[in-house]
C-alpha cells in the first residue's frame, strides 16, 4: 500500500516546493496537499503536477477541528508534514491574533488528529526566529540546545507550536521531528519577502525599501535544499529530535539587495532606506552539523543559488505580476511608507 503524505501549507512557498519535490521524486507515494488558500496560497505552482496520479489537493482551514479530523479519519495519513503557518513578521506586528490562530491553535489540532489516528511520523517545520537574535561574532550560531527566545509575534507563535509538538511527544508519544532554517529563497516565493520583492522592484525601476541600515545579517537557505534535508529528516530522523537547517550563506540585507540591483545591471541609487522594524533582530545564522551527520549537505551556494532565482523571475513574470497587483500593493504602501 502507498504511503500517505500530508503536506499542510503546500500552497504556500516552501510547502509548495516540497510538494513538487515529493511527487516527481517518490511517484509510489500519495502526497495530499493540505492548503486553506489564503493570499500567499497559489495552486498554479502545480499546474505540471496537478494530473499526476499521486498529487492530491485538500482545501481546509488547518484550525477547524472538525474538518481536520474528518480528513485524518477518511485518508488515515501516514505522514504529516506541517508548514501551514501564518510566516510574515512584518503582518504579525500589524496583527498578532491570526498568528496565533493558524500557528499555535492550527498546530495542536493537526497534532490531536494525528495522536488519534497513529501517524509513523509528524514532522513540524519551524525557524530559526524561535532562538532570537545572535550578536555580530562570526564565531557564534544557533544550534539545537540554543533557549527559545522569540522576539516578534511570529516567532513567539511559532516557539509555541513547537513546545506544543514536543508536548505531544513527550506525553502522548507522538512520533516527531521538528526542523528549525534559516532564512529561504528560490521559486515561487511570495513577494513581499526581501529577495522577491528586490527582484520585482529592480525590475520595474522602483525604489526597493531596506530596513534601518540594511547591516541585518540573514543565512540564506535554496528552498530545493531544504526539501531534501526535510525529506532527510522524514525517513532519517530520530524520534523526537531537532534538527537545524542552514545554509551557512550569511548576508547583510544590504548585500542581498545589492547582488540583486548589480546582477540586473541597474543603479544602485533604487535603495532608499526606511524605518526600522519594530525588534528587528540583528542576526541569524545556524550550526547544521547535527543534521550534516545524518547526510544532508546543501547543494546551492548563495551565489549560484540566487542567480537561478533571479532567472526565474525573470522567466516568470506572469506568476509575480499577477499577485503583486491589486490589494498586495495596497497592502506594500502602508506597510513601506515613511
Amino acid at each position: 500500500m502507498n504511503q500517505k503524505i500530508l503536506v499542510t501549507g503546500g500552497a504556500g512557498f516552501i510547502g509548495g516546493n516540497f510538494v513538487q519535490y515529493m511527487v516527481e521524486k517518490y511517484p509510489d507515494y500519495d502526497i495530499y496537499n493540505l492548503d486553506l488558500l489564503t493570499y500567499a496560497g497559489d495552486l498554479t505552482k502545480h499546474k505540471e503536477i496537478e494530473n499526476n496520479s499521486n498529487y492530491h489537493f485538500l482545501k481546509a482551514d488547518i484550525a477547524d477541528h472538525k474538518a481536520i479530523n474528518e480528513l485524518f479519519g477518511t485518508y488515515k495519513f501516514d505522514y504529516v508534514i506541517h508548514f501551514a503557518a501564518e510566516s510574515h513578521v512584518d503582518r504579525s506586528i500589524t496583527n498578532p491574533e491570526i498568528f496565533v490562530q493558524t500557528n499555535v491553535l492550527g498546530t495542536q489540532v493537526l497534532l490531536d488528529a494525528a495522536k488519534n489516528i497513529g501517524v509513523t511520523k509528524f514532522v513540524h517545520v519551524s525557524t530559526d526566529e524561535v532562538y532570537g537574535e545572535l550578536d555580530f561574532d562570526p564565531a557564534t550560531f544557533f544550534t539545537e540546545e540554543t533557549p527559545i527566545q522569540p522576539n516578534s509575534p511570529y516567532s513567539a507563535s511559532k516557539a509555541s507550536s513547537d513546545l506544543l509538538v514536543r508536548a505531544y511527544h513527550e506525553t502522548f508519544n507522538l512520533p516527531i521531528n521538528i526542523t528549525r532554517c534559516s532564512n529561504n529563497y528560490g521559486p515561487y516565493h511570495f513577494p513581499e519577502k526581501l529577495i522577491p520583492l528586490t527582484i520585482s522592484r529592480v525590475l520595474n525601476d522602483q525604489k526597493v525599501p531596506v530596513y534601518g541600515d540594511g547591516k541585518n545579517i540573514r543565512d540564506w537557505l535554496h528552498v530545493i535544499d531544504h526539501c531534501a534535508a526535510i525529506d532527510l529528516v522524514m525517513h532519517e530522523g530520530d524520534n523526537g529530535e531537532v534538527y537545524n537547517v542552514g545554509g551557512h550563506n550569511e548576508k547583510t540585507n544590504l548585500e542581498v539587495v545589492k547582488t540583486i540591483i548589480n546582477t540586473l545591471d541597474k543603479s544602485e541609487d533604487l535603495i532608499e532606506y526606511v524605518k526600522d522594524r519594530l525588534g528587528h533582530d540583528k542576526r541569524y545564522a545556524i550550526d547544521p552539523s547535527k543534521l550534516e551527520k545524518l547526510g544532508w549537505q546543501p547543494t546551492y551556494t548563495f551565489e549560484t543559488g540566487i542567480a537561478q532565482t533571479i532567472k526565474w523571475y525573470l522567466d516568470n513574470k506572469d506568476w509575480w505580476e499577477r499577485i503583486i497587483s491589486g490589494e498586495y500593493q495596497n497592502y506594500f504602501e502602508k506597510q513601506y511608507s515613511k
